[in-house]
């Protein structure tokens, strides 16, 4: 009796084992399915794109997002979304709305991060504060609010290296702009203007205001200010020092 009950147990252990077998297989079968049909999704994507319209210009990536049913494209450096089915194309931002993120505005900033050693960074004027071990790069206008907002900000942090591209987008700025980078100490001018309202000397020189133009043109710096962390973040806007902080500490691209 005891025999035929260690047989009818191996039976069923052999019988349990094949099923646990033949569940592996097909969810390894299934996900491969999924991973196959989302990578035809996303090729599909892209061929009707460029079918529908034949000069769009570089499709430089086409990815699904875990949101809506949407599809990630980025097409000449810029941002879009299209749906599953290829019907409608949108640029804008996506915002979470449960915690007000904008989801799209974080994805730019992966997408279009800088190699900051490759930045002409002679265009801009040079601060070191301390030992100047941490880098930032940033795009300002000598009549922007929030510029002027954002160095009271940098002035309690050290140990950083200030690069200031002026970047004249608002009514007046040019002649303001010129006169600081004209003038015998750019930074101590700069810093006067910004952080205590004091003029900058009328001043003519030959500067390179338009070479940080077409330069804030290719990163596409759309207002001031704009930061670059030394690990290619742009940062588009006022940060608090926390936040500037955080971002300073983070390593560069090795």
């Amino acid at each position: 009796m005891k025999s035929k009950q260690n047989g009818v147990a191996e039976k069923a252990n052999t019988s349990q084992g094949g099923r646990y077998a033949a569940t592996k297989e097909l969810a390894a079968l299934l996900l491969f399915t999924l991973l196959s049909s989302a990578y035809a999704g996303e090729n599909e994507i892209r061929k009707s794109l460029q079918s529908k319209f034949p000069g769009i210009g570089k499709i430089e990536h086409v990815v699904k997002t875990p949101y809506a049913g949407l599809y990630e494209v980025v097409i000449e450096d810029q941002l879009y979304y299209i749906d599953a089915q290829g019907e409608y194309l949108f640029e804008g931002n996506i915002i979470e709305t449960k915690s007000r993120r904008d989801i799209s505005g974080e994805r730019r900033r992966v997408l279009f991060a800088v190699d900051f050693d490759k930045l002409p960074l002679e265009l801009a004027v040079k601060k070191v504060k301390g030992n100047g071990k941490r880098k930032l790069a940033i795009f300002t206008d000598p009549n922007c609010s929030f510029c002027k907002r954002l160095e009271k900000e940098l002035s309690v942090i050290t140990d950083v290296t200030l690069y200031f591209f002026m970047y004249p987008i608002f009514p007046g700025s040019d002649e303001i702009v010129r006169n600081v980078l004209c003038a015998k100490n750019p930074i101590k001018a700069w810093d006067d203007w910004m952080l205590s309202e004091i003029t900058p000397a009328q001043a003519t020189c030959d500067t390179q205001t338009e070479q940080v133009l077409a330069l804030g043109k290719k990163l596409h710096v759309n207002g001031t200010p704009n930061l670059i962390f030394a690990n290619g973040i742009q940062a588009p806007g006022l940060l608090p020092v926390e936040e500037l902080e955080k971002n300073l500490n983070q390593p560069g691209k090795k």
